[in-house]
């Protein structure tokens, strides 16, 4: 791989800080524990890691209401670990992509603190400020993801501040140029430390509309739903704005050598893919999360994949993400059989692959008590189950009481079956996840037709998805998606893979059965 393609041949694998490995005893993961399990990382093959934020914050939105842009949180250590955490990650071949959340800061922030100390600071223009309506309600009615109205009133100066998200993330007002110059430092702050690039929170949400006119009412909205979600947001997201201040971030990543800019982007196919920019000097990478979107049938992800590989423009490098820690896991989606064909599917598509942490293991949502509940998300709109907790439980590295993650009672609740779905387990089991990944992880090193190569065939016959892979070799992936036998016309090919059976280096002729809920990776003879 070319020095700078490592983004697009290899493998991203998401952590989330608070639940990797705590090192000093106080139940909340950090810096250091991630350093001394960068092992892990080695072994599964893996080139990059993902930090979700680790920023000073309040917690209110645990680091994505960040309180300064250019220091850690000493919940999870110091610039001197998160220094020798990057240094030790290159030493061991991992780049390092830092979550950087530009929509919003802190209330907390100095920033804002001075923002809303009155009417005439000077940073009062740093956020977005507005009258009250004639009624003396909100400027208009545009609504919080989390719930609720997106402004909130300030009583010492009597207008209202824009949140996209929770009342303690106001959103900065990325049309003002001081804004914009003094976020990009922060960009160049992480670069100049050696961070390999950057994962952007809600990409595509950080302009609005300059009128501030109401979002339309959303007619295919049902109670039950997202709030949020009960207005069309073409007020609020996805601006035409967007496309040059994308191509400002890039602008400055492009300023270093062998760095990528990835966008969280939740847009339909069509709008996605315009993120990559015009002459692809936007987003290396705008996330592609339909797959974690789209029903767990053959006809209908055969049909995303050949949607999105027609929509990409020409040049573009595509990218995959089965979870992550705002979504349900996949085992919990789809079961854990079917969660060991998802893995297949992901590692074995064109494209970038993102792995969240814990699905190597084949973790499911933890359930949460009522008394356990820390997002803010279902604190706001309880038992609708919204809440992020069940996914974000921590890393169980052995079968101990505490599985190996601290010393001291977890910050949310380990997953009950942690004693056999652990790291430990798992690695001494020819038939678990993790030597399932890694096996797929290995192939897709190993074969180039995996990491770089071209797309073809992509058919659903009733449950039965299946591709082709070519790069001067052929490959062949079969993916049962039901729980019945399958057949497959395939010709000669020899089993590199199975997901569930000990078929490597089974000869086929003519047709290939599978069984149910097992995914092939077969190599055309």
């Amino acid at each position: 791989m070319a020095e700078g393609d490592w983004w697009r041949h290899g493998i991203i694998y998401q952590v989330y800080p608070r639940s990797f490995q705590d090192s000093d005893g106080d139940g909340v993961g950090d810096l250091n524990g991630i350093a001394a399990r960068l092992d892990h990382l080695v072994q599964l093959g893996v080139d990059a890691l993902w930090l979700s934020p680790v920023f000073p914050s309040p917690m209110a939105d645990f680091g994505y209401d960040v309180a300064e842009y250019c220091d850690i949180d000493p919940l999870f250590g110091t610039l001197a670990d998160f220094d020798r955490l990057v240094a030790a990650a290159h030493r061991n071949g991992l780049r390092v992509i830092l979550d950087f959340v530009p929509n919003h800061s802190s209330d907390q922030h100095p920033w804002f603190l001075q923002s809303r100390s009155s009417r005439d600071n000077a940073k009062r223009d740093w956020y977005i400020w507005r009258d009250a309506a004639p009624d003396g309600g909100p400027p208009n009615n545009w609504r919080s993801h989390f719930g609720g109205d997106a402004w909130t009133r300030d009583a010492a100066t009597g207008q209202y501040y824009l949140h996209l998200f929770l009342p303690q993330q106001p959103d900065l007002n990325w049309r003002n140029p001081v804004v914009r110059a003094a976020m990009l430092d922060a960009l160049r702050f992480w670069l100049d430390r050696g961070v390999d690039g950057f994962r952007v929170d809600v990409l595509w949400m950080m302009i609005k509309d300059e009128q501030f006119r109401d979002n339309p009412p959303n007619p295919d909205w049902q109670p039950g739903q997202n709030s949020h979600d009960a207005l069309l947001p073409i007020h609020t997201a996805d601006r035409p704005e967007m496309m040059e201040l994308v191509a400002t971030l890039r602008q400055v990543i492009d300023g270093y050598a062998d760095r990528v800019l990835i966008g969280e982007i939740y847009l339909p196919i069509g709008r996605l893919v315009a993120y990559y920019g015009a002459g692809l000097r936007g987003a290396h990478l705008p996330f592609n999360f339909h797959l974690i979107q789209t029903p767990w049938h053959a006809p209908a992800l055969a049909q995303l994949i050949r949607d999105y590989e027609a929509a990409l423009p020409p040049g573009a490098w595509p990218n995959w993400v089965l979870g992550n820690h705002d979504r349900s896991r996949i085992a919990s989606r789809v079961g854990p059989a079917q969660a060991r064909v998802a893995a297949m599917l992901l590692l074995t598509l064109r494209g970038t692959p993102t792995l969240y942490y814990g699905d190597e293991l084949g973790m499911a949502d933890v359930a949460i008590a009522p008394r356990q509940v820390q997002d803010p998300f279902e604190r706001n709109e309880p038992g609708l189950g919204f809440g992020r907790d069940p996914v974000r439980t921590p890393m169980p590295w052995d079968g101990s009481a505490l599985a190996g993650f601290s010393t001291h009672t977890p910050w949310l609740p380990l997953n009950p079956d942690h004693a056999t779905v652990n790291v430990a387990a798992e690695t001494t089991d020819p038939s678990s996840m993790l030597t399932l990944t890694r096996r797929l992880v290995a192939l897709r090193r190993q074969h180039p037709a995996l990491n770089r190569g071209t797309l073809h065939e992509v058919t659903a016959n009733g449950d039965l998805l299946a591709y082709r892979r070519r790069d001067g070799e052929t490959l062949a992936v079969a993916l049962n998606l039901s729980a019945t036998p399958k057949r497959l016309a395939i010709g000669s090919a020899r089993v590199l893979l199975s997901t569930s059976l000990p078929r490597e280096g089974e000869m086929i002729s003519g047709e290939v059965a599978l069984g149910p809920n097992e995914g092939l990776l077969l190599e055309i003879q």
